[in-house]
């Protein structure tokens, strides 16, 4: 059984805590060592296989035209507001002294030519997309090779000449690109500190002990070191995109340190019954450590099952935060008893400030409290017993609110539009943010998102004209730009600008009509082929196939938590319970979002400057997530619930004494999750922005309008039958690891309980 392994594991780590913990600190040693020696740097690709912006990247890259690499722009306006390109000797030598100085750059293919469009003539300058109509505003687009030949030194050395010539031109000089989204620093390493620095306050104030709030920290944070130093490692062997070492830091820092508070919270319990630190070390881990492995493992299957949207960069980005909550499941049950061993019965007692607080919730002196038996005073659990006692008694209005609570959180879903946040929606103090609005300013807001068309008209010459006078003739373009033909493959590339930014549905339905519409239509029957590109058309070819995989997640996961949940306590009911109501803990979530960044519902509070749309990913990245971990709290909860309806027989007591005993933990541990993921949902990244509210939204509805209201009065409602299972079934099903019948017997030595069907 799990339950004998894990305790033998986790008092053998309890008994042997220096060697456990020296052992540890050889792995994350050689796991730092081998993300430096054999790491590679996190990279997006936005790319899936079938999508037709997929066959135009492969076009592209036969012809060899230089665009399929890394691009930056060079974005200038002269410092006098009456000054132009047009007629400022001053203004148009600046800009000569900045081309030259850029293309000098290492790694630099090419760049565009302003300064040369000017001496041709403005008119030549304009038409060319090169300069503003009103020659205010000069873009100098730079051409890099692609990113495996880059590093972040190529863009320190772009920003490190802006900074120079700023100081010596007269020119205000900003700067963006891909090279900008690749190669800055990821959000996270501010938000990671934020959010432990909250996490230990509220582990301190909910144990009083130094002690206890610093174990369930130093864990996380070798777990953490270990992941984030693995995925370090992937990325020298595939694709890692760069948003999953900040969600895995986010998902890693909540789960580990709330496995770690289930675990110290049973241990503490033992210790309170008398038992020796190490003894009581090995029962935590064999009866809180079965639910940790079991919702670990549930979170690791929901995040895996991404791969269902056949998108590689979110299987490999779902596969690297599973490993991450892989290794904290592991050092719950075996780093953290360690821990448990070497502090001994130092964790047994409160400190002062934990002594004064329980003798103020008791009634008695500090030392008396301490030594009640936790399971016979209750007195920790008064004050929830009265309310889930009170929710029992009235399951009908409180069902019926809180539902209807979460379904009104959850209508905004339906004005949910996916798309990609770009550096408009960065704040103003990014230089990439001023470079986007000052192209926008000068050329149109489509100009910051271009489409890329790649057309083999091999067979049929006349296709290409066609083609281009077609797309420019179109309502969404507002202009092509001159088109570059590779002689030895004969592949053309038009790039071209629509009249609308990359955010807009607007975009979107450009993209859709030339691809169903207006290239086939100027193509004909003909050999000729051509394929809509560039970073707007794979974000929108990606946003509709992650909807359409969507159902399909969600059926998978759906289907897997029912069949494990039924596994596990027995019952039919209870696991179709949990899964419906763990949805509207989600679909709130949802809601929430899409009020907060479509509709700006109070965005100014997390710094978002401008509504955006949900990127596209993420609303299946969030399911996954979300539902693997709401899914912790179900298991930690029923299993206490199921614990005292074996041990009582009655469903109200089971209920009341079940919820109560978890809720100050639950309550504890979910306060931890969402101040960590609310710091994280005031980076500067959008993205991040997002993954933190909606994690935080999640789990804080989980834990509170859900786990203590929906939950109580639900089970109330269906009494008995949340313990019915058909024999016929019950035969049929092998028997679970986690929360069966003799629960708590294995590790206490105490004899099991009769199982349901034997009653």
């Amino acid at each position: 059984m799990l339950s004998k392994a894990l305790l033998r594991l986790g008092a053998g780590a309890a008994r042997h805590p220096w060697r456990v913990i020296a052992a540890w600190l050889v792995v994350a040693t050689l796991a730092v060592l081998a993300a430096v020696a054999l790491g590679g740097r996190n990279a997006d690709s936005m790319t899936a296989p079938g999508l037709d912006s997929q066959r135009a990247a492969e076009l592209i890259e036969r012809a060899g035209t230089g665009q399929e690499g890394m691009t930056a722009q060079v974005v200038v306006t002269p410092l006098d507001g009456a000054a132009t390109f047009f007629g400022h000797d001053g203004a148009r030598t600046a800009l000569v002294r900045l081309q030259t100085e850029v293309q000098r750059l290492p790694h630099v293919l090419g760049t565009s030519d302003p300064a040369g469009a000017l001496d041709a003539g403005g008119d030549t300058a304009v038409r060319g997309g090169l300069v503003s109509a009103d020659g205010r505003i000069a873009v100098v687009r730079v051409q890099y090779p692609d990113q495996s030949r880059l590093s972040a030194e190529d863009l320190d050395a772009l920003v490190d000449l802006g900074a120079r010539l700023r100081a010596e031109l007269p020119l205000r000089i900003e700067m963006g690109g891909s090279l900008f989204y690749a190669f800055s620093d990821a959000d996270g390493g501010a938000s990671e500190l934020i959010g432990l620095l909250a996490a230990a306050a509220i582990l301190f104030l909910a144990f009083g002990s130094l002690v206890a709030a610093a174990l369930p920290i130093g864990m996380a944070v070798f777990g953490l070191t270990v992941g984030v130093a693995t995925m370090t490692v992937l990325a020298g062997v595939t694709d890692v995109p760069t948003f999953a070492p900040v969600l895995g830091s986010m998902v890693g820092l909540g789960v580990g340190i709330d496995y770690a508070l289930f675990v110290l919270a049973r241990h503490r319990e033992y210790l309170a019954r008398g038992l020796d630190p190490r003894e009581a070390a090995g029962r935590a881990v064999a009866t809180a450590g079965r639910p940790v492995v079991f919702a670990g493992g549930t979170v690791v299957v929901s995040i895996l099952g991404l791969a269902v949207a056949n998108v590689p960069f979110m299987t490999v980005g779902g596969l690297a935060v599973s490993i991450v909550v892989l290794i904290m499941v592991v050092a719950s049950v075996t780093l953290l008893p360690a821990f448990l061993g070497a502090a001994g019965p130092r964790l047994a007692r409160a400190g002062r400030i934990g002594r004064i607080g329980r003798a103020l919730r008791t009634g008695r002196p500090g030392r008396l409290a301490r030594r009640r038996h936790p399971a016979a005073g209750a007195a920790h659990a008064a004050g929830w017993r009265r309310w889930i006692g009170h929710v029992s008694r009235h399951p009908v209005p409180y069902a019926v609110g809180a539902a209807g609570l979460l379904l009104t959180a959850t209508l905004p879903v339906l004005g949910l539009r996916v798309g990609l946040p770009d550096d408009g929606s960065l704040p103003r103090s990014r230089t990439e943010r001023r470079a986007y609005d000052l192209v926008a300013e000068g050329f149109g807001p489509g100009t910051n998102g271009p489409l890329v068309i790649a057309a083999d008209a091999t067979g049929d010459p006349g296709a290409l004209d066609r083609i281009v006078g077609a797309v420019a003739a179109d309502p969404g373009i507002a202009s092509v730009a001159p088109t570059h033909i590779d002689r030895a493959t004969g592949i053309a590339t038009l790039v071209v600008f629509p009249t609308t930014g990359p955010q807009d549905k607007a975009t979107a339905d450009t993209i859709a009509r030339l691809r169903t519409d207006v290239l086939p239509t100027a193509i004909g029957h003909g050999p000729a082929r051509a394929h809509v590109g560039g970073a707007a058309a794979s974000l929108s070819d990606v946003g509709r196939r992650t909807s359409e995989r969507l159902p399909v997640l969600v059926a998978a996961v759906l289907a897997m938590s029912f069949l494990l949940l039924m596994l596990v306590f027995r019952s039919v009911l209870v696991p179709l319970k949990a899964v419906l109501l763990n949805l509207l803990s989600i679909g709130a979530a949802y809601g929430v979002m899409v009020a907060v960044f479509q509709w700006g519902w109070g965005g100014a509070l997390i710094g978002l400057e401008a509504t955006v749309p949900i990127v596209s990913f993420i609303p299946m990245f969030l399911f996954a997530i979300l539902f693997g971990l709401s899914m912790d709290y179900e298991v930690f909860l029923l299993s206490r619930v199921r614990e005292e309806y074996l041990r009582t027989g009655d469903n109200g007591t089971a209920i009341v004494e079940g919820v109560s005993r978890t809720a100050r933990i639950i309550t504890s541990a979910a306060l931890i999750m969402v101040a960590v993921f609310l710091s994280f949902a005031v980076a500067e990244d959008p993205s991040t922005k997002m993954f933190g509210l909606g994690l935080a939204t999640a789990i804080f509805i989980d834990a509170t309008v859900v786990r203590m209201v929906l939950v109580p009065a639900t089970m109330t409602l269906l009494g008995r039958a949340n313990w019915w299972l058909p024999e016929w079934l019950d035969r049929m099903l092998p028997r679970g690891p986690v929360g069966t019948d003799d629960t708590d017997a294995e590790s206490t030595g105490e004899a099991p309980r009769p199982r349901l069907a034997d009653r």
